[in-house]
């Protein structure tokens, strides 16, 4: 027998699964883990305590280009990726719940 919190669950994913698997389904966890990361990259970017890495940003001034690019990439994979990990969890949850009914 399943839980209530269990059932809450199935109900819930019956109805919402399919809107749920787009990728902006989700994508607001991935969106903040990802604008965490890359604020933490351009803190340490800003901060100067790597003194090799200052003298490559400061030395060419297209690699800030390049670095907003790197960004943009890296916010862009862990939103797809997170909100598609997520779906793929809760789908397995309700296949694991649907064959325990």
């Amino acid at each position: 027998m399943l839980t209530e919190e269990e059932l809450k669950f199935v109900h819930y994913w019956e109805q919402n699964r399919e809107k749920k698997k787009t990728i902006f389904g989700n994508w607001r966890f991935g969106v903040t883990l990802s604008l965490v990361m890359v604020g933490f990259i351009f803190l340490n970017m800003a901060t100067g305590w790597h003194k090799r890495a200052a003298m490559v940003v400061n030395s060419n001034p297209s690699f800030i280009i390049v670095l907003i690019v790197a960004a943009i990439l890296i916010i862009t994979f862990i939103t797809i990726f997170s909100s598609l990990h997520k779906w793929e969890r809760n789908e397995q949850r309700y296949k694991e719940l649907l064959s325990k009914k």
